[in-house]
Order: structure tokens, then C-alpha cells, then sequence
């Protein structure tokens, strides 16, 4: 499918939610993108496990303080701060905030490819 055979429209939150929660994944291959998000919203504690990507992938953080881990590398980041992981470099964020972390990742990439470090 290319972008040129979809026509312009907007992508409305409930149809990419994740389970009933707020997080939701937007993959853009199934919208005319060539780029991929999840908007994940996370209560102090939660985050993903390590794990990575074949292409690099960007967070946003909009609300909250995260704990964010590139490589060997950690650091946190607060509403408005931005930072970059490269492709096929383990990463992983967590809430370390008292209230919930907003943040967004975006993938360069139309679709999401994952590996969790911890599956076998």
C-alpha cells in the first residue's frame, strides 16, 4: 500500500487505543505515514522492558518525569525534553514521577518492529 491510494484523514485516539487503557500505537503504514508512534501514558513505576528497534526511535516526554536508558546510558527527562535512541541499541523508559508520564515514541519507521530483550 503507498500513501498516494489513502486518502487524508484524521486518525481519532480511540481507534489505535491500547486495551482500555489511555496508551495508544498508530502505525503508519496503515494510515499513508511513513512514521509510527505510541503515545503511552504510564503511572509511577510502569514502563517497557529493554528492548530495541531496527531504526532509531524518538521520545517526547509531554507530562511527568521519565527515567530513560539508551545503551548503558540512563538518564531522566521531563515535560518538553525530547531524546533520540539509535537503531538496534537497547532502550527502555519508566515513570520515576509522582503523577502519570505522558510521553511519545515516535519510530522512524511505517511499521513498529520490536525485540524484547527478555523474550527467548
Amino acid at each position: 500500500m503507498n500513501s498516494t491510494s489513502l486518502p487524508a484523514a484524521v486518525v481519532h485516539a480511540a481507534d489505535i487505543r491500547l486495551g482500555t487503557g489511555r496508551s495508544r500505537r498508530f502505525v503508519g503504514a496503515e494510515h499513508g505515514a511513513e512514521v509510527s508512534y505510541f503515545y503511552v501514558e504510564n503511572q509511577p513505576g510502569e514502563g517497557p522492558g529493554l528492548h530495541w528497534h531496527p531504526y532509531p526511535e524518538t521520545w517526547v516526554v509531554l507530562e511527568g518525569t521519565a527515567q530513560i536508558t539508551i545503551g548503558e546510558e540512563t538518564f531522566v527527562a521531563g515535560a518538553g525534553d525530547t531524546a533520540t535512541g539509535p537503531a538496534f541499541v537497547p532502550h527502555a523508559f519508566t515513570n520515576v514521577g509522582d503523577g502519570t508520564l505522558r510521553i511519545i515514541g515516535i519510530h522512524a519507521s511505517a511499521t513498529i518492529i520490536q525485540t524484547f530483550l527478555d523474550e527467548d
